[in-house]
């Protein structure tokens, strides 16, 4: 993909200096020799361009931001940007890659597997939505932007769904829902529970609401969907 090499519209934040200048007094992890610390700033950079890019999506949206916007609110320089990533939309994976796999923990460690089952799923559907809710931009940006960026990004978004069946499948695994007599979780089902929530992610967002505002529906929906059938 090819970049952009001015920057876009915007103000950084405070403390962050112009589109495409490097903060004053940041230097580049790739100048001088290297020493034991030298992996650590290089993590501290990657973190810094990642979150800057979800500041400049929260802004201005993925398709407007370009690597400029990126490393300005970074307060970096295109050298150090381009020594992590390739381009924007390499920078664009790792962000939703680090995004799904928080996501994942967050959610899974709201779970009280000793709680019904019931209140399992609002546990799990409320962290959902705190997550959404954290980040609503990024994560329309994940829903709508992704499916258009090509074959990289598709398989980006198949490893997301995968890492959320398995998270479904080991959360309704434990013997409190054995004991239910519930049938295995399918992925097919995990499929239609998470495209559910991610669809209804979107539209919420979208419109202007709060993911808040569809908790019940959504804990109704999932509960409805993963637990026992009537006999």
């Amino acid at each position: 993909m090819q970049e952009a090499t001015t920057a876009g519209p915007g103000v950084a934040g405070p403390g962050v200096a112009g589109p495409g200048v490097a903060g004053a007094g940041v230097a580049d992890p790739s100048a001088g020799e290297a020493d034991p610390g030298e992996d650590d700033r290089a993590t501290g950079y990657r973190r810094r361009l990642l979150d800057g890019l979800a500041a400049c999506i929260a802004r201005d949206g993925y398709r407007a931001t370009t690597v400029a916007d990126v490393v300005a609110h970074a307060r970096t320089s295109r050298r150090t940007f381009y020594q992590h990533f390739p381009d924007k939309e390499a920078c664009f994976a790792a962000l939703l890659a680090d995004t799904t796999a928080n996501m994942v923990r967050r959610i899974s460690a709201a779970v009280d597997p000793t709680a019904p089952w019931d209140a399992q799923v609002r546990q799990a559907v409320e962290a959902w939505i705190g997550c959404v809710e954290a980040a609503p931009a990024l994560v329309v940006s994940w829903i709508r932007d992704v499916p258009a960026l090509g074959p990289a990004a598709r398989r980006l978004q198949h490893d997301a769904m995968e890492a959320f069946i398995v998270m479904v499948q080991e959360l309704s695994g434990t013997e409190r829902w054995r004991d239910l007599g519930v049938e295995p979780v399918s992925r097919e089902l995990a499929v239609m529970l998470l495209g559910g929530l991610r669809e209804l992610s979107a539209t919420t967002t979208e419109s202007g609401r709060r993911m808040r505002e569809v908790a019940d529906v959504a804990v109704r929906a999932s509960t409805a969907l993963l637990g026992p059938r009537p006999r």
